[in-house]
């Protein structure tokens, strides 16, 4: 079964991408940490092997990380488009309706492996879920759109997970759970940072700050 894999992911420009981040790297520094996790996401997401990859970006697709990684790598690019993120989450499995993991960009432990077992528990589940242990999630699979999981849910808060097994269990889905990852939000998170991705990794980045719609 090919599954599409679909990586959300804002520009990574100082003042919009990992701004929590900001007091302990500066700016610069959390968006260059995101540009490093937005290309190791996308990289493991190509090297899993499942099918057609996309990067669904924030603001918009012009950041010139997002064409590199186009160019590079082969994958294609959508905008997120507007609404809360469970809106702009239904709005990319509405727009494949086909079998599809989407991740998110901040979380290491998403690697190739750990895709591919995604994938698997697919083949067989409604749904799929790598739990985060913020209490949401890292990763949603399904089968096929279900406004259910997204609608009028509550996000950023550590109940997040725990509604959506409610709502699963409502909607009549058999689901399966991977081990629960850490994403890299805050300071505390960065010691589950690999050496591979650390804050001294590397990789050009224009740090123009971001200025809300500047043209």
């Amino acid at each position: 079964m090919s599954v599409r894999v679909v990586v959300m992911a804002k520009a990574p420009i100082a003042g919009l991408a990992k701004t929590r981040l900001a007091p302990a790297l500066g700016a610069a520094g959390a968006a260059a940490l995101a540009r490093r996790l937005l290309v190791h996401a996308v990289e493991q997401a190509v090297d899993a092997g499942l099918g057609p990859v996309e990067i669904c970006a924030a603001p918009d697709t012009t950041h010139e990380a997002f064409a590199a990684l186009q160019q590079r790598l082969g994958v294609s690019l959508q905008p997120q488009g507007d609404g809360d993120l469970g809106a702009r989450m239904h709005r990319v499995f509405v727009r494949h309706d086909s079998p599809l993991l989407l991740m998110g960009s901040d979380i290491p432990a998403l690697d190739a492996h750990r895709l591919r077992e995604a994938a698997a528990r697919l083949a067989t589940h409604d749904a799929v879920f790598v739990p985060a242990h913020d209490g949401g999630y890292a990763l949603v699979g399904l089968r096929t759109p279900c406004a259910a999981v997204f609608e009028g849910m509550v996000w950023s808060v550590p109940t997040v997970m725990a509604a959506t097994r409610e709502r699963l269990r409502a909607a009549g889905l058999r689901h399966a759970e991977l081990p629960a990852v850490h994403d890299i939000d805050e300071t505390a998170d960065l010691v589950h940072l690999p050496a591979c991705l650390s804050v001294n990794a590397p990789i050009p980045l224009s740090t123009k700050p971001f200025k809300e719609n500047a043209p």
